[in-house]
Formats: structure tokens, C-alpha cells, sequence
């Protein structure tokens, strides 16, 4: 299934708005996130809990994180600021909740997410402090099991629904003032401003916060394109934030699409639009770049990457490294490509795709893909990962044989 999310921003977007709308989709995940939440280094005197909230027009779900050092959740304008002296709160740095995550024992592809999402919400708040670095950057120690709370939950949800794109409406901004730790701030925060740049947005003429750094984070790291794609809408969610509005539910709406039953529809064929990355590289060692490619290959927003040797200036042997990553990560995955390799730059490129749509089986513990050919024939190929463990060529294509006969 290529399954598509669709941000509908009713009342704007926060971290715990997201959490809520996906928990409200697809509710059976609510067990394994908090499992999640805590090996990711959430308190463990922090709770967290999800409820059902109406206003007698729309039901919905509520994500609610209980600090003992508060009362109530609050999520203020910035939880992230430039330590200014002890202040009332003790601060974490960044970096140390980076380093938290990495180590922690998360699925690569949401512990890459995650990581992501931290990583815009710090340069965005180094960006609006006037901080030269986004490691320096510090949370305060309450708001950090907020941004915790709602970070990972965000990368873990959306790792686990297996998202493949992303679309939203206009995102209301908001207007007026808010009390932060720094006195009062316009509306919308500064770094809710600063990641919302490039998107579309809407004036209903309704005030107050409606969007917060977190949620604008989030909703960057996703890329959302302007419009929905054709496909067949799934299961919807509703996601309640804790303000109330005169004559509009401060909701954020989550509408899931099937893509890949609207392709079927189309002769078994889908378009698509990717990007297309690639670099040169001539001075990196092969192990190191072997592990460079891992680590690409499980970047969320990669679908495929793939080397070429070829004759470089001065008649070097190199490699050529190309990339396919889905439309709107090319910014996130060319920086990736940056970090883990010696390139000192990044060609990008767009290409539409002809595609066809696949499904997921399985057979005891082996997975497959499987498609309709524009013949009709429907082929399966077994997941190698499935195979690795198996101990000769006879066992791993016996056991392809198993699977692709599903």
C-alpha cells in the first residue's frame, strides 16, 4: 500500500495535535509508543495518555503528556532557548537529547526522523536567538519531556504507519502576543515563523497561537505538497489541542489516501515525481563509504540509492553516487549526503516515475512484494533481509521459492 497522509489544519498544528490525530486513526499503535516514548529518554515519572475529547460537533482524540512539575501540559511558544543565566528551570542541551536518541534502541528509520525533526527545531530556534550554532542551543528541562513527547511520537507514528508522502491545506498563523521566558513574543512564535517559510498559509481571522514550533517542525520534516494526490481515502483521524476557539474545533484533521489503489485504476500504473540527488566522490575510503550508504539507504525520506564507478578529473577512478528520495526531502538528504560523505556538493534533479503499485505479504516470517504486471501476471519477490540469516545459497532460494509462490 502506498499509504498518503493529508494534514487538514483546522484550528493549526502543535506536536501533541499530530500525536492525537494519528492515535485517533490508528489507535492500536497507542501501546507500542509509550514503550517508545521512554526508551527514546522520556522521564519515567512522566505519564502519557491519550483521550477521547468532543465538543459535541467533533470527536477526537486528545495526546496528553503529565509532568509532575507541572500543572497540566503547558506547551510554551519556544520550548527551545539560549541559556541566559540559571533562570527558573534547569536547562538540557541539545545536543545531549541528541545523543539521548541516538542511543537509544529505536528503529533506524524513526530514530533518523526524529533526529530530523530536532535538528529543524534547533536551527530554527538558533536562527530566531541569533545562536552561531544550533548545538548550542539548550531546552528548558520541562519543556524538553514536551519536545521528547511529541518528537518521537511524531517519527515513531509516522515510521510505523509507513508513510510515502505527505499533503496539507493552509496552515492558519495566528496573531497577537504570548508570554514566553523572554517577555512577550508576537504571534506566530519566531520559529514557528522561520519553519513555516515556503508553505502555504491562511488569515480566518481568528486569533491567538495556532501553530507552535514543535508542530511546525513536524510538519516540515514531512514536506507536505499543496495538493492531495488521486487515491482512495482511508481512515481518518482527529487530533484535539488543549486552546478553544469561538466557532471553529481546534482540531488537526489527518486524512489517510491509498495510492496505490488509485494507480491500480489507471492499468495497474502510477506516476509519481522524485527527486534524483547525485555526487562524485574520489577521496573516501570504500569501507567508510560502504557505511555511508547504510546509513543513507536509511534515511526516512530515501527511496533507493545506487553507485557507478567512473574516470574523474585528472584521470581518478570514482564513484558516482545517486540518490532517489521522495519530492519535498531533497534539502534533509542532500545535508545527510554532506555529512556522511566527502562530496562538497550535491547535483538535484526532478524525474516523473511510471510506476506499479505494490502490496506486502507475508509467509511465516518472510516478507514479499507484490505486483500486477501490465500482463496481468503477478509476481512477488521475497525481502533479502528476510534471508540473511540462513546458512547457504540452497536454504535462501528455497525459501524464495516459498514466499514468491505466495
Amino acid at each position: 500500500m502506498a499509504r498518503h497522509l493529508h494534514l487538514d489544519p483546522v484550528g493549526g498544528i502543535a506536536g501533541d495535535m499530530f500525536a492525537g490525530a494519528m492515535l485517533d486513526a490508528w489507535p492500536e499503535l497507542g501501546e507500542g509508543l509509550v514503550a517508545a516514548l521512554h526508551d527514546a529518554g522520556l522521564s519515567d515519572d512522566v505519564t502519557v495518555t491519550w483521550e477521547r475529547v468532543t465538543d459535541e460537533v467533533l470527536a477526537g482524540t486528545r495526546f496528553v503528556v503529565a509532568d509532575p512539575r507541572e500543572r497540566g501540559r503547558h506547551v510554551p511558544p519556544s520550548n527551545l532557548v539560549l541559556q541566559r543565566g540559571a533562570g527558573a528551570h534547569a536547562h538540557v542541551p541539545y545536543r545531549d537529547v541528541r545523543a539521548r536518541i541516538r542511543a537509544c534502541s529505536l528503529a533506524p528509520a524513526a530514530k533518523e526522523r526524529a533526529l530530523d525533526i530536532f535538528a529543524l527545531l534547533a536551527e530554527a530556534e538558533a536562527a530566531v536567538h541569533g545562536i552561531a550554532c544550533a548545538d548550542d542551543v539548550e531546552l528548558h528541562e520541562v519543556g524538553a519531556q514536551d519536545a521528547i513527547a511529541d518528537v518521537v511520537a511524531a517519527a515513531w507514528l509516522i515510521d510505523r504507519c509507513q508513510l510515502c508522502s505527505a499533503s496539507a491545506g493552509p496552515v492558519p498563523l495566528g496573531a497577537g502576543r504570548v508570554e514566553s521566558a523572554h517577555g512577550l513574543l508576537p504571534l506566530p512564535a519566531p520559529a514557528a515563523a522561520h519553519l513555516l517559510r515556503g508553505f502555504a498559509t491562511v488569515d480566518d481571522g481568528r486569533k491567538g497561537e495556532r501553530v507552535t514550533p514543535t508542530g511546525c517542525a513536524i510538519f516540515k520534516h514531512l514536506a507536505p505538497a499543496a495538493t492531495a494526490p488521486p487515491g482512495t481515502l482511508g481512515v481518518t483521524g482527529i487530533g484535539w489541542g488543549t486552546k478553544r476557539f469561538v466557532g471553529l474545533p481546534n482540531v488537526l484533521r489527518v486524512l489517510e489516501l491509498d495510492l496505490g489503489a488509485a494507480a491500480t485504476l489507471d492499468r495497474g500504473l502510477g506516476r509519481d515525481t522524485v527527486a534524483l540527488l547525485s555526487c562524485d566522490i574520489d577521496d573516501q575510503a570504500p569501507e567508510d563509504l560502504a557505511i555511508a550508504v547504510d546509513h543513507l539507504r536509511a534515511h526516512h525520506g530515501v527511496l533507493d540509492v545506487s553507485q557507478a564507478a567512473a574516470v574523474g578529473k585528472k584521470g581518478r577512478m570514482s564513484i558516482v553516487l545517486h540518490i532517489v528520495a521522495r519530492l519535498g526531502t531533497e534539502e534533509t538528504v542532500a545535508r545527510a549526503v554532506l555529512a556522511e560523505t566527502t562530496t562538497l556538493g550535491v547535483r538535484v534533479t526532478r524525474a516523473d516515475r511510471i510506476v506499479l503499485p505494490r502490496e506486502q505479504v507475508t509467509r511465516g516470517d518472510l516478507r514479499g512484494k507484490r505486483v500486477r504486471r501490465p500482463d496481468g501476471v503477478v509476481t512477488t519477490k521475497a525481502e533479502s533481509d528476510d534471508l540473511a540469516e540462513l546458512p547457504s545459497a540452497a536454504a535462501r532460494a528455497q525459501r524464495r521459492r516459498d514466499v514468491e509462490g505466495v
